[in-house]
């Protein structure tokens, strides 16, 4: 890839009539936007379905996608629903905003009313998707029905023959829920027929898609219902370590996450299997994977299960290079980037560099005076070739927010790293982004925020925090010609425009 530059969004957070981002017009209108600013990357968050939290990080599978994303315009034209079914649906109030709870509520009724008149099972491209995505469908699918059977509980409090997958309770509950099994298929075949023609349009516009997948899966999901042996868990089911960071500069406690650990010794055992099987979907999916806490696969932080915060864990050594350079082996070489941020060991650093992979560069992480040995990595004068540049994530503040909540020290230094004592703090994110846009980085995503010039309310996430996160979307009037013209000036000014 020569110099080249995208943004960062959410599908979540794209403009829509009913009240989530989706596959839907607007997407479509957003790649032709991104085509004519000059950009070559749509960067998103992973896609999978989500559960209490609405975190895109903690799914119910590592292969199913949300069925939020289903396009309801779409469904319409298929004769399936009625426009005014779904206008007198309550998708809530803001249309800067996801309401999740009226999601729920009134979305499923919709695709499940859609699903009843759409006679799926004698359609033979349905037939064909099922078919050659049983391998986790199926296990899928069953989860998903038995869950809704059990009023939404996590599979670690289901009954104990289907939680421990006895026979004769899955042959059960196969025939018990058949057409909730069907409505689960159903959902997935329409959501990966609607991605993948999106994605050709997008590349065939010259847009690719950079995908994000979490390292960890969520607990409640079905991998680890269906796949126990890949995690370390006890006889009866319960993790023995959860995933999390220590305790730093920004959290005295660490970050307890929760996730199960794998069982690396068993990946290795099975040629990582899962992993290869896992990275092969993904790459089907996306142009460029970027996979979330790279570190984790050099040493990740093992949590005891049960503890209160993360004081207490310990690191264990991961896989390291062996799974990459299997991964090579099997699937070929594919692009990929390393989120290597956090606490950077040098042999972090050295994984990265043998993978090949470029790493991440975060402006905001350049000026903090509470950490000071990693600092100078992020300023962009030191950004390699190979390496991703970004002003900051969806888990950081905006440019603009964060500009506001340093101290008066790190302004002073930011300030005095741009050569700009005047320009009034509110308008400075156009100075960063030129900044990190003229480094020597080959591409750089920029949120769309931040290019916006919006303050933190408009932010995806707060890490460690519940009830306010992934909620920002953007409207169409946001999305207007002048910023369009506005960002392409600047992608061609410092040689990125595709």
């Amino acid at each position: 890839m020569n110099r080249a530059a995208g943004i960062l969004l959410p599908v979540t957070s794209l403009p829509s009539r009913y009240g989530i981002g989706g596959f839907s017009q607007s997407a479509y209108d957003f790649i032709d936007w991104l085509e004519g600013a000059g950009q070559s990357c749509w960067q998103i968050l992973p896609l999978g379905p989500t559960g209490y939290g609405d975190s895109p990080y903690q799914s119910f599978s590592t292969f199913a996608g949300n069925p939020y994303f289903i396009s309801l315009e779409e469904l319409i034209k298929e004769g399936t629903l009625t426009e005014e079914e779904c206008e007198e649906a309550d998708f809530g109030a803001h249309e800067n905003a996801v309401d999740y709870e009226k999601l729920y509520k009134n979305r499923y009724p919709l695709l499940r009313k859609a699903y009843e008149r759409s006679r799926i099972s004698e359609n033979p491209a349905y037939q064909k998707y099922v078919e050659e995505n049983g391998w986790w469908l199926s296990d899928y699918a069953l989860f998903m029905a038995v869950k809704e059977r059990f009023d939404g509980a996590p599979w670690t409090q289901w009954a104990e023959d289907i939680r421990r997958r006895f026979g004769y309770a899955m042959d059960y509950y196969r025939r018990e829920l058949y057409y909730d099994i069907e409505f689960q298929q159903y959902l997935q075949f329409q959501f990966f027929r609607q991605w993948q023609r999106l994605k050709e349009y997008a590349n065939s516009h010259g847009v690719q898609i950079i995908g994000d997948i979490p390292i960890y899966v969520a607990m409640d999901s079905v991998d680890v219902w269906a796949h126990p042996e890949l995690f370390q868990l006890d006889e009866n089911g319960k993790p023995l370590a959860v995933a999390g960071c220590p305790p730093d500069g920004f959290s005295a406690d660490g970050q307890l996450w929760g996730n199960p650990l794998y069982r690396w010794e068993y990946h290795r055992e099975t040629g990582y299997d899962w992993w290869l099987s896992r990275m092969q979907y993904c790459f089907r999916l996306y142009d460029v994977v970027r996979i979330d806490h790279f570190r984790g696969f050099d040493e990740y932080y093992a949590i005891p299960f049960g503890a209160e915060n993360a004081v207490g864990g310990r690191w264990e050594k991961g896989p390291g290079l062996e799974l990459f350079t299997r991964m090579k082996e099997c699937l070929g070489a594919h692009e990929v980037i390393a989120e290597d941020l956090g606490y950077v060991t040098d042999s972090v650093r050295k994984l990265v560099c043998d993978t090949g992979f470029p790493g991440m560069k975060v402006l905001e992480f350049a000026f903090d005076s509470r950490d000071t040995g990693s600092a100078s990595d992020y300023l962009p004068h030191n950004y390699p070739e190979n390496s991703v540049a970004y002003t900051g994530t969806h888990d950081n503040e905006t440019i603009t927010g964060w500009f506001g909540s340093i101290t008066q020290k790190e302004r002073i230094q930011a300030r005095q790293y741009l050569s700009d004592r005047h320009t009034p703090g509110r308008l400075l994110y156009r100075s960063f982004i030129a900044l990190i846009m003229r480094s020597a980085a080959r591409l750089c995503i920029i949120p769309l925020q931040d290019y916006l010039g919006y303050d933190n309310k408009s932010r995806i996430n707060r890490p460690s925090t519940l009830g306010d996160n992934w909620k920002w979307r953007v409207t169409s009037e946001e999305l207007s010609g002048e910023l369009k013209e506005e960002i392409q000036a600047v992608t061609e000014r410092y040689g990125r425009k595709k």
